[in-house]
């Protein structure tokens, strides 16, 4: 019997939103889905996945071509690494705006990190000075504050390249790697990405490598004053987010001391366990090179790396290093005359949410190509202990990352889009499936069983051939679901790579200026698992999912809008909550999710879409405006369809807008950045979002149609 948490899962009866009985799009709902969905099917990989471009902005290629320049000045870099550096550096001056500098994402402000790295990036492929973009940049840098406004990371790669000094960036100790895990301040209470980027990082700090800048390298223009008058202090950060909880303390003045006199007890040698901590760290980075695409599998942590084995005294034909710098070509893709990087791949992401789109939009479960995805993401489960692990000894492993490999870091995002993909992927039979997701597994009694199924059946030999065929889907399912629950955190909200990983006084040290130093829950994720777990049955009266939404309801904004930290921005946020509440169980009436609804349609622009720029990080005020894109069109729909509002105006006329702009090929154009590395730092755009969105928008809405009305759509707009 289900207990007082759970219903059972149906396999054949999904449940899908009322239908609707308003006036329709004038378009045929069908054809437009089968175009995408054709689309979807003929770009899936042979072996079953799908990958997008994951497209980022210019600190790809620039960071890349100062990497090489610093290899080859070191006499290390690879023989195809000039041309490497002149098809990159076309890639800038493609990218660069018209203001002069280079943006964060398309039409952004300037940004002077990477503006400066960009430049010097040019002038080491050979751009003359007196170029038009050179100048126009010039100009731009300078009108913005100089050089001297670069972001700490900027400082270490302009001492690699020795326009600066060392001590003239914060200091990276690698001393922290020694402190226990029981201590505050510890390495795994950073995020993830910064744990990976820290490391690396520290045997810079450490080994202080550095060339003679050439003379055609400086960039001494770029400085209103002098680089070496570049004081050693990091000015306070302009893109940190602020502290949740107001501090009479000046924190960046009191870790700005504390960098000072570290830097003295170095200048004295008194630093007697640095030899201990390089071999800690050196042996931390290297066993994390096991079964990854690189370090981390994200470009930063990748970069340094290379560098950091380097100062280890590796050679230039080491496997090791060798292998590192053919993981980062791994991301290039060159196009005509030009190249571009991307910061990792995205192909678990990809193939679960790619999968969910064509279940939603009609596809069979027993269809070759989702049988074929399902294959693919189970081989990909993670069923190892990783850094995870350290904050929950004894745990059983489980869950998925995100890229190709990456076994040390799954996270709680992939796992559960890829819980809700593998579920929507069961066979289509009349039974019901009991996850038993009431016990704690650490418990004695729990039982060790991946699902009870349930059903009749005529045909008993072939039920039992069934059952035995779901054994693998029913087991990673279970698992995924079990390490789910255990990242949630005190505060009931799910972060992405850690739980608990909150403290907020390390956002305020000299090096945490990317806005992502640490790695607490959040709304968006807190839903998604929401999502997942009612997917599988649980209720909202389940003690995880009572301690969740008691969460998320305090996250919601004045404005009932929900913020967006994984996507841009708050329609991304608000679509997210409203799913994952219905999902668990609230229901659409709920003033609390009336009040999100009435959010997304107020946000509706004039032609039925919606869309919202990365601006809106740094300018709350400006939520919910922007260009309009099919995937943040498809986001408020799919978030009005969830809370009831199938058969809304609103609800039609965005799938009006999606039917009205799909290209005869299937797909939807967007050049958008509508994806959020770091909030107010990095935004990323997937190439596939604008079409599995979409997609399963449509499929959605699809459902909310009577059988009678949703083969043939009305030739009028709804008003």
């Amino acid at each position: 019997m289900p207990g007082p948490h759970r219903r059972k899962t149906r396999f054949a009866d999904r449940p899908v939103a009322s239908p609707s009985a308003t006036a329709l799009p004038a378009v045929d709902l069908s054809r437009a889905i089968s175009r995408s969905q054709q689309w979807l099917l003929d770009q899936q990989a042979p072996d079953g996945h799908w990958v997008g471009e994951l497209e980022g902005d210019s600190i790809l290629q620039s960071e890349y071509i100062l990497l090489l320049a610093w290899l080859t000045a070191n006499d290390s870099a690879p023989g195809w690494s000039g041309q490497r550096i002149r098809r990159a550096a076309r890639q800038l001056v493609q990218q660069q705006q018209p203001d002069g500098g280079w943006a964060l994402f398309p039409e952004g402000p300037l940004e002077i990190s990477a503006s400066v790295k960009a430049y010097m990036a040019l002038k080491i492929a050979g751009h003359d000075c007196d170029a038009p973009e050179m100048v126009r940049a010039r100009e731009a840098i300078r009108a913005a504050g100089g050089a001297e406004r670069v972001n700490s990371f900027t400082r270490y790669y302009l001492a690699l390249l020795g326009i600066l000094d060392y001590r003239q960036c914060p200091a990276v100790p690698p001393e922290l790697v020694l402190i226990p895990r029981s201590c505050p301040l510890n390495i795994y209470e950073m995020s993830a990405w910064s744990r990976t980027i820290f490391v690396p990082l520290s045997l810079l700090w450490a080994f202080r490598p550095r060339i003679d800048t050439p003379a055609e390298w400086s960039i001494d223009e770029l400085f209103l004053g002098s680089p070496s008058a570049l004081p050693p202090a990091m000015p306070p950060c302009e893109q940190l987010d602020q502290l949740s909880a107001p501090s009479r303390l000046n924190w960046h003045a009191l870790f700005s001391r504390l960098d000072a006199t570290w830097k003295q007890l170095e200048r004295w040698k008194l630093i007697p366990l640095r030899g201990m901590a390089i071999r800690k760290a050196s042996e931390w980075m290297i066993e994390r090179f096991a079964e990854s695409d690189g370090l981390g599998a994200i470009f930063p942590p990748m970069v340094w790396s290379v560098v950091a084995l380097k100062c280890l005294g590796y050679s230039n034909d080491a496997p090791i290093l060798l292998r590192a710098l053919e993981q980062l070509e791994d991301l290039v893709i060159s196009e005509n005359d030009s190249d571009r990087l991307q910061p990792c791949h995205s192909p678990v992401w990809d193939t679960a949410i790619a999968t969910i789109a064509l279940r939603d939009s009609g596809l069979p479960a027993s269809h070759p190509s989702l049988k074929k995805s399902v294959d693919w993401l189970l081989k990909r489960e993670v069923r190892h202990p990783g850094d995870w692990s350290t904050g929950q000894p004894g745990a059983a492993p489980g869950g998925w990352f995100f890229e190709f490999a990456n076994r040390f870091y799954p996270d709680v995002d992939d796992t559960a889009m890829v819980v809700l993909a593998l579920t929507r992927c069961l066979p289509d039979l009349p039974w019901m499936a009991d996850f038993f997701l009431d016990f704690d597994p650490a418990q004695a009694h729990a039982p060790d069983i991946s699902a009870v199924l349930s059903g009749r059946t005529n045909s008993p030999l072939q039920a039992a051939e069934s059952i035995e065929s779901m054994g693998p889907l029913l087991g990673a399912i279970h698992r995924g679901a079990r390490w789910t629950l255990g990242m949630q955190s005190r505060n009931g909200g799910w972060g992405a790579f850690d739980r608990d990983n909150d403290r907020e006084l390390l956002t305020r040290v000299p090096f945490a200026d990317h806005n992502a130093m640490i790695d607490p829950p959040t709304a968006d994720l807190t839903a998604r698992v929401l999502e997942m777990l009612g997917g599988l049955g649980v209720r909202e009266t389940h003690p995880a999912a009572i301690h969740g939404l008691d969460f998320l309801w305090k996250e919601q904004e004045d404005d009932s809008s929900w913020y967006g930290r994984w996507g841009v921005n708050y329609i991304y946020g608000t679509w997210q909550s409203l799913v994952g509440l219905a999902a668990i169980g609230i229901p659409s009436t709920d003033p609390r999710i009336r009040r999100g609804a009435d959010w997304l349609k107020r946000h509706q622009q004039p032609g039925g879409g919606w869309g919202e720029s990365p601006r809106t990080y740094d300018d709350p005020s400006l939520r919910g405006t922007g260009p309009v894109t099919a995937s943040q069109t498809a986001w408020a729909v799919l978030g009005l369809i969830a809370a009831g509002e199938g058969h809304s105006p609103e609800t039609a006329n965005g799938i009006q807008y999606l039917v009205e702009h799909q290209e005869h090929d299937g797909r939807w154009h967007e050049e958008e950045f509508t994806g959020t590395g770091f909030p107010r730092v990095f935004y990323l755009r997937y190439h596939l979002y604008p079409i599995s969105f979409p997609l399963m928008a449509l499929g959605r809405y699809a459902h909310c149609l009577d059988t009678s009305t949703a083969a043939t759509i009305t030739d009028r707009r709804v008003a």
